[in-house]
């Protein structure tokens, strides 16, 4: 089943779609202190002919390594695709990374380029400049101070250096380009690492155009469309919805500001967003803490509607549309309360895609109750991120929904792994023969580390991790991420959970708490709302064991939380718990909080 993509590499795909729509607006993205720029398809190529001819200019050679060190921006698209025009591969290189862990990444890829965004990023370089001996320049995308001349130049200069070799040699591009094969690396994407050193992953250009060339035909998208980008692009997630963008020429408004997301919903009125389940969580308990605050009757109304909304998306579910009175009663549940969240989101969004780490059936069916269809899909960094998706028509909550055109699956007999092959899979991990081995089958599956089934329409259901199930000390089995979606899902006050148990003879939890949410409750009961002070509050702790309470009755004695406590801040990325894309870093916080987990254990013997 395997097949070439329509487009050999990157450039031809971005060349396809300037063609076609040159004046169509490609990226809109924030200018100055609260407007918005826009650019067209031509203007981009432009652009991008630039970044590339410039960096011919500085010597890049093909499948030479080229690092990005820089939020979502526009000019962190414009970088990589001006490196993969020039015939080169990105190294993606997250901004939140310390020092120490940017050294490691440039020095094991062999970064020959460094585009940086701002002066915090630079100085991470100019610091470890001697222990950096294969990079030869640092680009900068804003104006930073820097007294090293010849290592450190400006966008602009690099740009204004490609304006002027195009002029003397206008067929350099070209040139460089056909010397390109779809079996040429693009990317070198390192993992976020969630234990261990962070691995690059191999993306060769017949990945990124097969994906994007999969997903296009899927039909999800149309031309018509607007995306609000906010994902990290160096997670595989953000950058292979640029793929998708080529193939089909919708827009895309690129803001990576994670705390304006919700309130920019409602300025750039997308039609489209994909964000991690984090997001929905967020937007969810600020709904249901502000139904809450309205008072009984304003509480009343939303449990009625919500009620409604349940239904009306069972018989959705199957496929069909109410009728009657319940017709009627959505109606009214639409006009009081679910219409109100919609244009939170702007009003205009046709679905949501939900990935990177699992949501929970609970959060799912709440949204499209009230009218808000949220498609999980599935990938990995290694499969270049989307290898499955649910469609609008075809969707089924709690799976991840068909393969796409191309992907081939199988469950492992022995343990129920999923193993993947087709197009869109990493050559292998770079500088690590070992482990490139480690993770194929011998016949060339790719491992993903994940356990599932599919359905009688191929559709996937992710039961858990390989490594993250847990056994107890009795024997069985329990599957954390399930559970610990469950919970989140019981009260707008849950942030965070972490089940543990393995080799243990119970589970116990780690919690954190929503900050907005509890602030708001503590400002009502006329409490100190210091987050810390909180978390050891009798009546929060009556809250949370109430929502423990709740989830153990629906689950077999030996997965139910006998202990839990709530930890005294939120997860975060800055503080290393979290992935930039939001998920947790479970051996990280299990390590911090060790303490607290040995004290749920001492002296308990029994197993279970």
């Amino acid at each position: 089943m395997t097949r070439e993509p329509k487009f050999p590499h990157v450039p031809a795909l971005l060349a396809y779609r300037i063609k076609s729509s040159p004046n169509d607006i490609a990226f809109t993205y924030p200018h100055g202190d609260s407007g918005w720029q826009s650019r067209t398809w031509a203007e981009v190529g432009h652009r991008v002919d630039h970044i590339a001819a410039g960096l011919l200019v500085l010597g890049l050679k093909p499948e030479e390594r080229c690092a990005i060190i820089a939020n979502t921006r526009f000019e962190w698209i414009m970088a990589d695709l001006g490196i993969v025009c020039a015939a080169g591969a990105t190294t993606t290189v997250y901004p939140s990374n310390t020092a120490e862990e940017c050294t490691y990444i440039l020095n094991d890829s062999s970064s020959r380029f460094v585009f940086v965004e701002d002066q915090k990023q630079l100085d991470k370089l100019l610091g470890s400049r001697h222990l950096l001996p294969d990079v030869a320049a640092v680009i900068t995308i804003t104006p930073c101070e820097y007294d090293i001349l010849g290592w450190v130049m400006s966008l602009d200069d690099l740009e204004e250096l490609g304006r002027d070799h195009i002029q003397d040699q206008p067929q350099a591009l070209r040139l460089c380009q056909e010397q390109l094969t779809p079996s040429h690396l693009a990317t070198l994407i390192y993992t976020s690492g969630t234990t261990g050193r962070p691995k690059g992953v191999e993306l060769l250009h017949r990945a990124w155009t097969f994906e994007a060339q999969a997903l296009a035909e899927t039909g999800v998208l149309y031309q018509d469309d607007h995306q609000f980008l906010w994902l990290p692009l160096s997670h595989v997630f953000g950058k292979v919805l640029l793929g998708f963008q080529l193939h089909v020429g919708f827009r895309t408004t690129v803001d990576g500001r994670i705390p304006k997301i919700v309130d920019n919903l409602a300025v750039i009125r997308p039609t489209f967003m994909a964000a991690a389940p984090r997001i929905f969580e967020k937007v969810y308990n600020k709904v249901v803490t502000g139904a809450k605050q309205g008072g009984p009757v304003k509480w009343n109304i939303f449990r009625w509607a919500v009620g409604i909304g349940r239904k009306v998306s069972a018989i959705k579910q199957q496929g069909n549309e109410p009728s009657g009175l319940l017709r009627i009663q959505y109606a009214i549940a639409d006009k009081l309360v679910f219409s109100k969240l919609k244009a939170r989101f702007g009003g205009r969004i046709r679905f949501f895609v939900s990935g990177s780490a699992p949501l929970s059936r609970e959060m799912a069916e709440f949204f499209h109750a009230a009218g808000i269809l949220i498609l999980e899909g599935y990938g990995l960094t290694e499969s270049c991120a989307a290898s499955f998706i649910n469609r609008p028509d075809t969707f089924a909550f709690g799976t991840v929904g068909e393969p796409l055109d191309g992907v081939e699956v199988k469950i492992a007999p022995e343990d129920g792994e999923i193993l993947l092959r087709g197009p869109g899979i990493m050559q292998g991990y770079h500088n690590m023969p070992e482990a490139t081995a480690e993770s194929f089958t011998p016949d060339g599956w790719l491992r993903t580390g994940d356990i599932g089934e599919l359905d009688s329409r191929r559709r996937l259901k992710i039961t858990d991790r390989k490594k993250d199930l847990i056994k107890t000390s009795g024997g069985k089995y329990v599957a954390p991420q399930h559970i610990e979606g469950r919970l989140k899902s019981l009260s707008p006050f849950l942030s965070q959970v972490l089940v543990h148990g393995n080799n243990r003879n119970f589970c116990s939890a780690l919690v954190t708490l929503d900050p907005d949410a509890l602030a708001h409750w503590a400002k009502e009961q006329g409490l100190n709302e210091d987050y810390e002070t909180l978390t050891h509050d009798k009546a929060v702790l009556h809250i949370v064991q109430n929502a423990v309470d709740e989830l153990n009755s629906g689950l077999a004695s030996y997965e139910t939380i006998k202990k839990f406590a709530v930890l005294p801040h939120d997860l975060s990325i800055e503080e290393g718990e979290l992935t930039p894309s939001l998920k947790v870093k479970r051996k990280v916080v299990e390590t911090k909080y060790a303490e607290v987990i040995e004290d749920f254990y001492k002296g308990s013997l029994t197993a279970v």
